[in-house]
């Protein structure tokens, strides 16, 4: 069963989600942290299919996104973020799996990487320290694309069939509704605070790819780099240079994914996780 909870970040609070497994031996915490622009809800599927194996699963709203505050000073800067979820670990009663996308990955990595032993596990969602250009050029685009917002839900699902033609668009519209705000003039608009851009280049923001491949070298938690198959945010160079500095790490991927991987294919998303987790947390744990 879903519900909604309330943490408090570094100065910020942030809404999430909670679901508890029903009448099973508990197996741990996993927290789930989407990337730029996004919410909380694109993990809702996965966070409920892992409550029926047995995880307590959080899905957070990052500071400026979805129902979390929006940061009174703009700050939305990679510190900030890292302080956000060093706050939160200090609220769990364990110590967590910690699964990041993309905006969300990089942060998971720099607070395990920097603060050893925040994680009991980490997983990187299509993130690694060297990213390609052209893919993380074409988020931005995309995200910076409709500053005047949309008339209505039928232009926003018209927006991101354009942005992910690979998936089929929704015969209900009214799903894309969680992802949306409401303006004062009727018009919607993505929901993220639009400060959250001029902090930083999406999703680069102020952190370079030595501090996190620095990061990366010092990590112990066990770890998975999950990638799309189809991404253009990810390579295998990106990948291999990772495993250089963190050769510990296992690689799996999901073949009929891109960037968002676990909005592209959930099902296999779902199965590359939990093998993970039975076989490199459970079992060594």
């Amino acid at each position: 069963m879903r519900e909604r909870i309330g943490l408090a970040g570094s100065g910020v609070r942030l809404a999430g989600d909670r679901w508890a497994p029903d009448d099973l031996p508990h197996r741990g915490t996993l927290l789930f942290l989407h990337g730029g622009g996004q919410t909380r809800h694109a993990w809702r599927h996965s966070a409920a299919r892992f409550a029926e194996l047995g995880w307590t699963s959080l899905a957070l709203d990052t500071r400026g996104h979805g129902e979390s505050q929006w940061a009174p000073d703009g700050d939305y800067t990679m510190e900030a973020l890292v302080a956000d979820l060093r706050s939160v670990l200090a609220q769990l009663d364990e110590v967590p799996v910690l699964v990041g996308a993309s905006l969300g990955g990089m942060t998971s990595l720099l607070v395990e990487g920097e603060h050893p032993g925040s994680a009991r596990a980490l997983v990187l969602v299509d993130v690694v320290p060297r990213l390609e250009p052209a893919g993380v050029e074409r988020i931005r685009a995309f995200m910076t694309a409709r500053p005047d917002g949309f008339a209505s839900l039928e232009e926003v699902a018209e927006e991101v069939r354009a942005y992910t033609p690979e998936r089929t668009r929704p015969v209900n519209v009214e799903g894309l509704r969680k992802n949306l705000r409401r303006g004062d003039d009727g018009r919607w608009y993505w929901h993220w605070d639009p400060a959250f851009l001029s902090a930083g280049e999406e999703p680069r923001r102020d952190v370079d790819e030595s501090r996190l491949r620095r990061a990366a070298s010092r990590v112990q938690a066990p770890t998975l780099v999950l990638h799309g198959r189809h991404s253009d945010v990810v390579s295998q160079r990106g990948i291999d240079e990772l495993l250089a500095v963190l050769p510990q790490a296992h690689t799996a991927d999901v073949s009929g994914a891109g960037h968002m991987v676990a909005g592209d294919d959930n099902d296999v998303f779902t199965r590359r996780l939990d093998e993970f987790l039975q076989q490199q947390v459970i079992r060594e744990g």
